[in-house]
């Protein structure tokens, strides 16, 4: 084996071995972590809303973006919880209501299956051990909370400290080049990030408008409960709204006497769900985040065994940073490469501000 190509396996196998030890000490980090990429990620998004606020809005005071898009964005959070809040109380009540019908398609289903005597709710109830399921939930329910209250500390302590990102730029990189290389590279992750976001609220909203339009064509009872959770659920890239789109038939089913409801509910939305989730989302994600779907996929397999729930919501965030990142060195370029839709993950250093007026676009490089 010549020398060039041993270097070129050594460098190999420190990538792998890298990528490796990454991933452990993102795991074992995962509880001082999380809560730091969370709320890095909620300032980038507040920074890109302020530059909305102080771009699209014709004499509105620069000075009062940022405060402004902080109070709207504390707002809108709030808002969520209390209609999450309150149509769960509303839904859970109703669903108590479903006890004698959800009895009939127990026995029913265990007739065609062959069994004599087919287990009762209460039998299925207690066999599920609900007790240790609340006991999970409720820890779960207690683990949010404390990690919003570092999300907030974090942000909070982020945003004051951003008047000083610029002074530490110049410090650490003297010259002009290395500092523009530097902005260019922190420009394309914060584009990114609101470019993901951007994609994933207008294709959310696609399917949570068509979708709830038709349940409440058909007369399905908390209609915008389901489309509201179709819309939250369409954040996690791919199987979010897949997963949106098949609860709601499922319930549809416990709610009507026939099944013909039920059955245009499920094709409908899985029409909507294949229409939006291989055309439309695959175009925009390919002409802003330049992310092969397989990638997007892996990603969120990759990032959600590693940090749960906030990994899966931030994968595809994440993994353009690391595009981004690995496109630095030659020595792992080839990851970038891979990692991109078309093979070139330089094009999106070409991609507009989601925050700016739209401007034309430079030629590829070659």
């Amino acid at each position: 084996m010549s020398e060039a190509m041993r270097g070129v396996t050594t460098r190999n196998a420190v990538v792998f071995i890298a990528v490796i030890l990454g991933g452990a000490a993102l795991y074992w980090l995962r509880g001082i972590l999380t809560p730091l990429i969370l709320a890095i990620f909620l300032m980038i998004l507040i920074d890109g809303f302020a530059r909305v606020l102080d771009h699209r809005i014709p004499g509105f005071p620069k000075r009062f973006s940022m405060p402004a898009a902080l109070i709207i964005s504390v707002l809108l959070f709030a808002l969520t919880v209390y209609l999450l809040a309150e149509n769960a109380r509303a839904f859970v009540a109703q669903l108590i209501g479903y006890g004698p019908k959800l009895e009939a398609m127990i026995s029913s289903t265990a007739a065609s299956l062959g069994v004599a005597v087919p287990p009762t709710l209460g039998e299925l109830i207690d066999r599920l051990n609900p007790t240790r399921f609340m006991g999970l939930a409720a820890q779960r329910l207690q683990n949010i909370a404390t990690d919003g209250f570092f999300i907030l500390i974090y942000l909070g302590f982020l945003l004051a400290s951003r008047m000083g990102i610029k002074r530490k730029i110049v410090t650490l990189y003297p010259t002009r080049d290395e500092r523009e290389n530097a902005v260019e590279i922190f420009e394309r992750i914060r584009i990114g990030i609101e470019r993901y976001v951007w994609v994933q609220t207008v294709t959310g909203l696609m399917i949570a408008v068509s979708v709830g339009l038709l349940m409440w064509a058909l007369g399905v009872e908390n209609a915008f409960f389901w489309a509201f959770f179709i819309f939250l659920a369409s954040y996690i890239p791919v199987v979010g709204g897949l997963i949106g789109t098949l609860i709601p038939p499922l319930f549809a089913l416990l709610q009507f006497d026939g099944w013909w409801q039920a059955a245009v509910l499920f094709a409908g939305a899985q029409a909507v769900f294949f229409v939006v989730g291989n055309v439309i989302t695959p175009r925009m994600q390919g002409a802003s985040l330049n992310l092969d779907p397989v990638v997007v996929l892996l990603s969120l397999a990759f990032w959600a065994a590693i940090w749960g729930a906030p990994g899966a919501f931030l994968s595809s965030p994440l993994t353009v940073v690391a595009m981004v990142i690995l496109m630095q060195f030659p020595g792992t370029r080839w990851i970038a490469v891979l990692l991109s839709w078309d093979g070139n993950p330089e094009r999106g250093e070409q991609a507009d501000d989601p925050s700016e007026p739209a401007r034309p676009q430079k030629p590829p490089k070659l």
